[in-house]
């Protein structure tokens, strides 16, 4: 029989976030994209952990999301994965790892899930994704969608750019948010659009509808693990809201530790072994 503790920790699965929205219940999804990381939101109750292709530009130092690899995806995802946390962990598919189709995301996907642990993939799109997402999900695999800005189509949009301002442009959101959840996404994030519109998409969607830059009328709240730290340097995107300045934290730390080094009162006799 199973103690208390063992269903605490039972894992987060894709029906409990339909549970949660049944419920009205808002929920939080962060980005990790490494065990440490992993570990503290696992420690929060965080129930989505994103492995996104933010990665690549917070992490490895790209301008854009463009460059990151399937392999750079998985070896992120499978260091979230070794902290074992009770979240659903969701993976990117990064830019050219299903565009061709159906069957190139089912092989990307495949790949994610068997050599990651990960449990989900997300992809971006929304009628043209949509063969894609019935075959991964027929497959087994759960999808998580992504409309509005679109960062792997940042060059087609023209830069960062809030999108669904005019009206066909909001109703062509609309219909791809029901279009993807009628495919068998369990949920769908939508990135920087006018707030009304995010509403107008969660009343139509029936499936949970995670915001970012989307104003507060939605089901969840996503935000990248680096700015809600403060850690990602300036300019930030407008729905950026840091909770702490950490990289002062850690400058202020770093400036101490050298100080201590140079005056001689690092290490200390306590710090240090004897004979």
């Amino acid at each position: 029989m199973s103690s208390h503790g063992d269903q605490a920790r039972r894992r987060v699965t894709i029906h409990d976030l339909a549970a949660m929205r049944a419920r009205g219940e808002r929920f939080v999804m962060l980005t990790a994209y490494d065990a440490n990381a992993a570990s503290i939101l696992d420690g929060l109750d965080v129930p989505v952990i994103l492995v996104g292709d933010s990665l690549g530009m917070v992490v490895l130092g790209h301008d854009t999301t463009l460059p990151v690899t399937l392999e750079d995806m998985i070896h992120h995802a499978r260091a979230v994965v070794r902290a074992r946390p009770r979240a659903l962990v969701v993976v990117d598919l990064p830019f050219g790892t299903y565009q061709r189709g159906p069957d190139q995301a089912l092989e990307s996907a495949v790949r994610v899930v068997k050599e990651s642990g990960a449990d989900a993939v997300k992809l971006e799109g929304g009628a043209r994704a949509v063969p894609s997402v019935r075959a991964l999900v027929a497959a087994g695999i759960p999808v998580m969608g992504h409309l509005g800005l679109t960062p792997q189509s940042v060059a087609q949009f023209g830069g960062f750019r809030v999108q669904g301002r005019d009206e066909t442009a909001a109703a062509t959101i609309v219909e791809d948010a029901v279009a993807l959840a009628e495919a068998g996404a369990f949920a769908t994030v939508l990135e920087c659009v006018p707030a009304t519109l995010a509403a107008r998409v969660t009343a139509a969607s029936s499936v949970p509808v995670i915001g970012i830059g989307a104003g507060a009328d939605v089901d969840a709240q996503v935000l990248v693990w680096h700015d809600v730290l403060g850690l990602s340097a300036a300019p930030h995107p407008r729905f950026v809201r840091a909770y702490v300045d950490l990289r002062t934290v850690i400058a202020d730390a770093i400036t101490a530790f050298s100080d201590d080094v140079r005056d001689g009162t690092f290490p200390s006799a306590a710090e240090s072994y004897g004979d």
